[in-house]
C-alpha cells in the first residue's frame, strides 16, 4: 500500500535534502519516537534514508514496542528502524556509537500537569538528564531537545508574538507550571552538558501543531474539534472561544526540527510554530467548514466583557532569518490533509 503521507514526505525531503549527508552510514537515537513528533521524524527519516540511500539506522526508545506496531506497522517493518525497550528516566544504554540524538520524549497531557505535577516535572528533568548522559556515553555529536513555548509562562496580552528574547517564566508557586518549569530545567541541562562534554545541544521551543498522528482525545483543541466533526458533530468549545492560538502543519514542523538539529546554533533556542493566529472560536468554524454537512459549533461559556483574550503565539523571526524556515502549508490545507488521513485510517482499521 502506498504511504498516505508520501506527498508530505516528498515536501519534507525537498526542503531538507541538502542536510542529510551528515547522517550517511551513521546511527541516530530517538526518545519519544512513537508520539506525534516522533512519528513524523521517523517517517521522514525512513523516507530520506531510502530515497537518498543513506545507509543510516535509527534506534527508538519506547516502553511498548507492540503498541507502536499497531499504530505504525510500516515503520516497525522498516529494516533501518529498530527499537530499544525502556523508560526514558532510567533506560539501559544500548551499545554502539550514535552521532545524533533527538530527545522528544515526555508527553504534554494536561491532566498530569494538574493531577500529578511532581511526577511530570521529575519525568521531564530525569528523562533529559538520562538522555544527555547517554549522549556523553555514545559520543554523540549533535543533540536536539524538543522544548516548549511553555517556558515563557503566560504571554502578556499586549504582546502579539512572543520571541526567544522574552525573559518571562512560569509562576514558580503554581503547580500548573510543572510542565513549563520542567522544560526550563531541561534546557539548562542541555546547555550544561554541551559546555562540559563538547557536543552541540539544539533547542526547539515548540508551540501548537496539526497533522496526521495528532491525538484526537487529549487536550489539543484542534484535535478535539476534528474528533467531534468526524463523529458527526457538534463541535464543542469548553471555554469562551476567545483565546488566540496558531497552528503549524506537521510537515513544516518536521522541516524545522531537522533543520535545527543539522544547522541550528548550539544552546540557542528557536521558536517553532506559526505566526498566523486566530481565536479558538474561529478555529472551530474552520474545522466545521471542512466537513459536509457542516458541523454545528457550540461555545459553552460567555466571553467576559473588556477582558483581553489569552494568547499563545510565537515570533518565528529567529528561525526564519537564521535557518530560512517558512510556513509552506496554510491552516485550511493542513486541516484538510489531517481529516483525509484520519478518514483513511478508519477505512483500513
Amino acid at each position: 500500500m502506498a504511504n498516505p503521507l508520501a506527498a508530505d514526505l516528498d515536501y519534507i525531503l525537498e526542503n531538507t535534502k541538502d542536510h542529510w549527508e551528515e547522517l550517511r552510514n551513521k546511527q541516530i537515537f530517538f526518545t519519544g519516537g512513537t508520539a506525534f513528533f516522533g512519528c513524523w521524524l521517523l517517517e521522514s527519516f525512513a523516507w530520506a534514508n531510502t530515497n537518498l540511500a543513506l545507509n543510516s539506522a535509527a534506534l527508538v526508545l519506547t516502553r511498548n514496542p507492540e503498541a507502536f506496531r499497531k499504530k505504525a506497522p510500516h515503520l516497525c517493518e522498516n529494516p533501518s528502524i529498530q527499537f530499544h525497550t525502556g523508560d526514558v528516566r532510567n533506560f539501559e544504554f544500548p551499545e554502539g556509537e550514535f552521532s545524533h540524538i533527538i530527545h522528544a520524549a515526555i508527553g504534554t497531557d494536561a491532566t498530569q500537569n494538574t493531577q500529578n505535577p511532581l511526577s511530570l516535572f521529575e519525568g521531564i528533568v530525569q528523562g533529559t538528564r538520562q538522555t544527555l548522559e547517554f549522549a556523553r556515553y555514545c559520543n554523540a555529536k549533535k543533540f536536539l531537545f524538543t522544548s516548549s513555548g511553555a517556558v515563557y509562562g503566560k504571554q502578556p496580552n499586549e504582546m502579539t508574538h512572543i520571541s526567544e528574547d522574552y525573559e518571562g517564566a512560569p509562576l514558580t508557586t503554581a503547580l500548573a507550571s510543572a510542565y513549563g518549569e520542567g522544560k526550563r530545567v531541561a534546557e539548562f541541562l542541555c546547555s550544561a552538558y554541551a559546555e562540559r562534554y563538547g557536543f552541540e545541544a539544539k533547542v526547539a521551543r515548540c508551540f501548537t501543531f496539526i497533522g496526521p498522528y495528532l491525538p484526537l482525545n487529549m487536550h489539543y483543541a484542534i484535535g478535539n474539534f476534528i474528533r467531534d466533526a468526524l463523529k458527526g458533530g457538534p463541535i464543542n468549545i469548553t471555554g469562551d472561544g476567545t483565546p488566540y492560538r496558531s497552528y503549524l502543519y506537521a510537515a513544516d514542523l518536521t522541516i524545522c526540527l531537522w533543520s535545527i538539529l543539522f544547522r541550528g546554533k548550539s544552546c540557542r533556542p528557536y521558536n517553532v510554530g506559526s505566526e498566523k493566529y486566530l481565536s479558538i472560536g474561529a478555529l472551530a468554524k474552520i474545522v466545521a467548514n471542512a466537513f459536509q454537512p457542516e458541523s454545528k459549533v457550540y461555545i459553552s461559556k460567555q466571553a467576559v466583557e473588556r477582558q483581553s483574550p489569552e494568547r499563545y503565539v510565537p515570533s518565528t523571526n529567529r528561525i526564519r532569518l537564521e535557518l530560512g524556515m517558512k510556513e509552506g502549508i496554510n491552516l485550511h490545507e493542513a486541516i484538510k490533509r489531517t481529516v483525509i488521513w484520519y478518514m483513511q485510517q478508519r477505512l483500513f482499521q
